[in-house]
């Protein structure tokens, strides 16, 4: 029997694709012993999974450097075999090293990837694209042999209930909200595509969907559209309950973040808004229906980062406020 621990202390998104690596690993050998390790807020995102015996979260909100050696006496006591760093951070690769595992594994983009037992390249190269999920597997796949599983969420039955009331009717699901403003959709598109869908299916309930930071953003919407079946749902739902609507959703709209990956767990519906960024990077939709939606102009300043900016470097923003929108 092997015992594993899987660090992956990043976002949302990050966490998730991280389940197709502790699937793929548990379908090669059952017996495998797998723990995680997340950062706080994000535990709930691996709640019911069965391939994962227990969870760690790493509380980096208080005393950084603290948080981290307190981590590291926890994970010392567990006498992993193996430590997976799928972050590429400093603080998760201390983790890694002082863990006390008999062997550790990451990429080296890592600062303490020298210390590492084996490194493997993180290579995002937009004109030899390859999924997120295949990075993370080469990782591993020694230990696999077998096909990359899909990433995977498990929301409870009690998940599934409380958004039973917002299905009595057929819905989608947007998620106008990113972190990054140039990874965000412009928000007269937002109105074009809930003005265009509810001319087209008037009886269909369109959800907004977002945390509680992203209410007033829901708020505007619906005071900006002349839709009277949009519902502002912005911190009332939580990350297995959002995924549990979207799961029955005709279709999710979403930009380049973490709902779009909630969407692939789930094998939702969906389509997904590059603007800013490229799905070349690595980290587009995996459900079996799936759109993406860029710009159809030539930019020359796309992509612009991998991560999105607060403000387009150019002034600009053409490759979002030329995407065209279409419902069909």
């Amino acid at each position: 029997m092997k015992k594993f621990l899987i660090i992956q202390t990043a976002f949302i998104g990050d966490v998730i694709l991280s389940t197709s690596l502790i699937a793929s690993l548990k379908a090669r050998n059952p017996s495998f012993v797998i723990d995680v390790l997340v950062r706080k807020g994000n535990e709930s995102l691996l709640q019911n999974n069965p391939a994962i015996n227990n969870i760690h979260i790493w509380d980096k909100s208080k005393n950084k450097i603290s948080s981290i050696f307190q981590t590291v006496k926890k994970i010392r006591k567990e006498e992993y075999d193996l430590i997976v760093n799928l972050q590429r951070f400093a603080s998760s690769g201390i983790m890694t090293v002082l863990g006390g595992a008999k062997e550790t594994r990451g990429f080296s983009k890592n600062p303490m990837s020298f210390f590492f037992s084996k490194k493997y390249k993180h290579q995002i190269e937009p004109k030899k694209p390859v999924h997120e999920t295949s990075r993370n597997f080469s990782v591993v796949a020694d230990l696999c042999e077998g096909v990359i599983q899909r990433p995977v969420l498990f929301p409870s039955e009690g998940d599934f209930k409380v958004v039973e009331k917002y299905q009595s009717t057929a819905y989608i699901c947007i998620a106008p909200a990113s972190i990054w403003y140039t990874k965000q959709l412009p928000f007269q598109k937002w109105i074009e595509l809930i003005e265009q869908y509810h001319a087209q299916f008037p009886s269909h309930a369109i959800y907004i969907l977002g945390g509680k930071t992203d209410a007033a953003l829901g708020s505007k919407i619906i005071e900006a559209s002349k839709c009277s079946q949009l519902i502002n749902l912005c911190g009332q739902l939580n990350f297995m309950q959002s995924a549990s609507l979207m799961k029955d959703a005709r279709m999710n709209f979403v930009n380049d973040s973490g709902p779009l990956h909630i969407c692939s767990a789930m094998n939702a519906p969906v389509t997904a808004f590059f603007c800013s960024t490229t799905p070349d990077f690595g980290f587009g939709p995996l459900s079996d229906n799936s759109r993406i939606v860029e710009s159809k102009e030539f930019l020359a300043c796309k992509p612009c980062g991998l991560h999105g900016y607060k403000s387009c470097p150019k002034g600009h923003f053409d490759c979002g406020k030329s995407i065209q929108i279409d419902t069909q």
